[in-house]
């Protein structure tokens, strides 16, 4: 059981926000270029045909369910350090997954056989994915029950990450359009040696976030090692049988599926249907701005007042809504569009201000039961899931682009387009639609649950 440390470290504070805000900005410098631009440039600049991208994407996954639980376990048995049990792998696994991030955009492959670059794409996204991103984000995420032990704090730690989040979405998301895109024969197209030349930026920005994150934040629950022989058998009883884990997980996969469909689908239906790369750039923008002023202030509130799960099933059924009006409306302007995807984005976005303290509430729910603390393990198949949906989202893009036609020779045919803009209405309001009746129907840690687990643990440690 975790135990509050003793030692000299200082309160929790502000430096504690902005470094897991950092942190995940690093995640996201890599992780949303991935969700939004490696399908485009593998589709437009290396020709690969997008059901191969997406069936590649979908099946790194399965590596991830040896990785992601490995990591896990690796975490949750280590001893903890002077820098505390979490925060020394941000330091050590920086590097790696910032380099594996950027080798997977190399333009100047496109003219080497077919087989080499289906070869290339795939070593590269599991060497990334699957090995060094999985080695840095299942302990960062799982330091957060390190961090503090009050719920508040928490809360405001995954408000925080959800800002880091959103930057990293808006210089991304924003910049990247503009920069990454030329106008050709008077068509919007990407530019490979452009897209190089932004992922080996973007590397950069994330190894210094991750820096900073290890600098600022400090851990202050004692997190032992579990010393517990390890039965695979009862871990995964445990798992399956863990009702609040699994809503999670559904809703976590539901939302990656709406959420990244909205990302990926941009990279098309702007460019190719809009014929703009302003519009797109404008979209990012508008939905960081939403989620900076809006999500970000009031979600901890709200929260607090209406309960995590009770926000998240309102916020994510209004964002099904506004894309089905979308769908029926057939906006002619493109910022019309931008208008439907920033307050869908705001909808997905209180579930994701809050979904990382939902984690916390899981990995509490547990330790009621169990009487064991695994918040590595936890995390570690939660992030599997939140890859699942990764892949799925880039699997079924990519499959649906080949079901419409979608190739480097039919990219501006008006058949084709008019069938991305349905894409980009349809995947979004399905997904998220179905994280609120997952929340609804599957999720049991509402707002009178998550105070009784509180107050049995604070119960549990006075008396340790």
């Amino acid at each position: 059981m975790a135990k509050t440390s003793v030692s000299s470290t200082k309160p929790f504070g502000m430096s504690d926000k902005l470094g897991y805000m950092f942190g995940d900005f690093g995640n996201d410098f890599t992780f949303i270029l991935s969700s939004s631009f490696m399908m485009k440039f593998y589709t437009d600049i290396m020709g690969i045909d997008g059901i191969l991208v997406g069936g590649l994407m979908m099946a790194a996954r399965f590596v991830d369910a040896v990785t992601d639980v490995t990591m896990g376990q690796i975490v949750d048995r280590s001893k903890p350090t002077k820098d505390g049990k979490f925060r020394p792998w941000i330091k050590r696994m920086c590097g790696p997954v910032a380099i594996a991030s950027f080798l997977i955009y190399q333009s100047g492959f496109a003219n080497m056989p077919y087989a080499f670059k289906v070869f290339w794409m795939f070593l590269t996204y599991i060497l990334w994915g699957s090995i060094f991103y999985t080695s840095i984000n299942i302990p960062y995420g799982s330091m957060a029950s390190a961090v503090s032990a009050d719920p508040k704090d928490r809360a405001d730690l995954s408000t925080w990450r959800t800002i880091g989040a959103t930057l990293a979405g808006l210089v991304i998301g924003v910049g990247t359009p503009l920069v990454a895109y030329k106008v050709v024969d008077g068509n919007t197209v990407l530019d490979g040696g452009r897209m190089t030349i932004i992922a080996g930026v973007f590397s950069v920005c994330a190894i210094a976030c991750y820096l900073l994150c290890f600098n600022l934040v400090r851990e202050r629950v004692e997190v032992p090692a579990n010393t517990q022989k390890l039965d695979v058998g009862k871990l995964l009883k445990s798992l399956v049988t863990n009702r609040a884990l699994l809503g999670i997980i559904a809703a976590a996969i539901l939302l990656l599926l709406g959420m990244l469909g909205m990302q990926g689908m941009a990279g098309y239906v702007f460019p190719n249907y809009y014929n703009t790369a302003a519009a797109q750039s404008a979209s990012a923008m508008a939905g960081s701005i939403a989620m900076l002023v809006i999500c970000a202030p009031f979600a901890s509130k709200l929260a607090a007042k209406i309960g995590k799960k009770e926000l998240s099933i309102i916020s994510c059924a209004f964002g099904a809504v506004v894309y089905i009006v979308c769908l029926i409306a057939r906006p002619a302007n493109a910022y019309v569009y931008v208008a439907f995807y920033t307050l869908a984005y705001i909808g997905l976005g209180f579930f994701n201000t809050v979904i990382w303290a939902m984690i916390t509430d899981v990995i509490d729910d547990a330790e009621v039961k169990n009487g064991v603390r695994e918040d590595g393990t936890i995390y570690s198949v939660y992030s599997f899931a939140r890859k699942l949906g990764q892949a799925f989202s880039s699997g079924m893009i990519g499959g649906l682009l080949s079901m419409i036609g979608y190739s480097q020779a039919t990219q501006f045919d008006p058949a084709v387009t008019s069938q991305i803009f349905n894409l980009s209405c349809i995947i979004p309001a399905v997904g998220l639609g179905a994280v609120a009746l997952a929340l609804l129907f599957i999720y049991p840690l509402d707002k009178k649950k998550v105070e009784a687990n509180v107050a049995e643990l604070e119960k549990r440690r006075a008396k340790a």
